[in-house]
């Protein structure tokens, strides 16, 4: 099912202010992305082996505020790996007993391919999102 690391995520107080400082070691850092219906602007650190996804809050309601709320400095939020099929990685993620975050349907993610995200107490503390490739 899980066929690759696609990015780390981290989540961040000052989404400039982390990604300059990533530039600043030499490091490709695309242009922000806002992603309204996952409450988050995004860039992304490109690497020859994977990404680093730096987020940022976007809206009062964004699932990132409250995570810096009780990570104030910011920390890792989630790993992503890429599957060839995410609604058979959804019903793989239920069938082993774990939860599908949401309705269960998968969503667009920031690299316009579908996502799902599992609930973290499932899977040793760590939110798992799964794309789609």
């Amino acid at each position: 099912m899980i066929t690759w690391l696609n990015h780390v995520a981290i989540a961040v107080p000052d989404l400039e202010k982390a990604a300059a400082q990533y530039r600043l070691m030499g490091a490709d850092v695309s242009a922000p992305q806002a992603l309204p219906e996952h409450g988050v602007t995004v860039v992304f650190i490109k690497l020859p082996n994977a990404k680093v996804e730096l987020l940022q809050p976007l809206g009062e309601h964004s699932p990132i505020a409250s995570f810096l709320e009780k990570n104030p400095v910011g920390g890792i939020h989630h790993i992503c790996f890429e599957v060839v099929d995410v609604e058979a990685a959804s019903k793989t993620v239920i069938d082993i007993g774990a939860r599908v975050l949401g309705d269960g349907r998968p969503k667009l993610g920031a690299h316009g391919k579908p996502v799902i995200f599992a609930h973290p107490k499932d899977f040793q503390g760590t939110l798992i999102e799964f794309e789609q490739t």
